[in-house]
């Protein structure tokens, strides 16, 4: 993929990566198998971008790779422990490499988003509403009382992040995941 892109439109000098959905579930119903789709869906799907894309960014002495990771990295749901794991490694694996391809003028950057306006985030929201034996709309309305700004964000919200973190702006910051949620999980990171 990476040669084909670079191959029509020219070398690649900033790379989002913004995939991967692993499956919700239950504690109860989590299987090594679903373990296992979550580290393929969330971690692999952007490893398998990023470790050929640094290296050629390496051997130009310059780039910005941008790795979208969801909270769940950093605070774990129980509906989501599989998926957390994965975005957790995702989130070591943007601090290494961001200080390793440093000296060669890569930054790698992780954003970290909570709620989201997006479908994924509605999927999330069935699965909490199930296990509460509550409706969607009562599951949406609890977890946007929860956020310190009263809102879930809107993709924009983030796109404006990404737009930031991969600007000359932003050329200090490398190996490190910015928290985009809104406030609801304030720590010291």
């Amino acid at each position: 993929m990476i040669e084909r892109v670079e191959a029509d439109l020219g070398p690649i000098d900033i790379l989002v990566n913004s995939a991967g959905a692993a499956k919700r579930a239950q504690p109860k119903d989590l299987t090594p198998a679903l373990w296992r789709a979550a580290m393929d869906a969330k971690y692999f799907s952007t490893i398998n971008v990023v470790d050929p894309m640094i290296k050629r960014m390496a051997q130009r002495a310059s780039g910005v790779i941008v790795n979208i990771i969801g909270v769940g990295g950093k605070v774990a749901s129980s509906a989501h422990l599989a998926g957390g794991a994965a975005n957790a490694a995702l989130m070591l694996a943007t601090a290494g490499l961001g200080a390793t391809y440093a000296p060669s003028g890569v930054r790698v950057v992780g954003v970290s988003p909570s709620l989201t306006e997006t479908d994924r985030v509605l999927e999330g929201l069935e699965v909490d509403a199930k296990a509460a034996n509550i409706s969607i709309e009562v599951a949406r309305a609890r977890s946007i009382e929860k956020m310190p700004l009263g809102r879930m964000a809107t993709p924009e919200d983030i796109a404006n992040i990404v737009l930031f973190v991969a600007s000359d702006r932003a050329s200090y910051l490398t190996g490190t995941t910015i928290s985009a949620d809104g406030g609801l999980n304030p720590t010291i990171l």
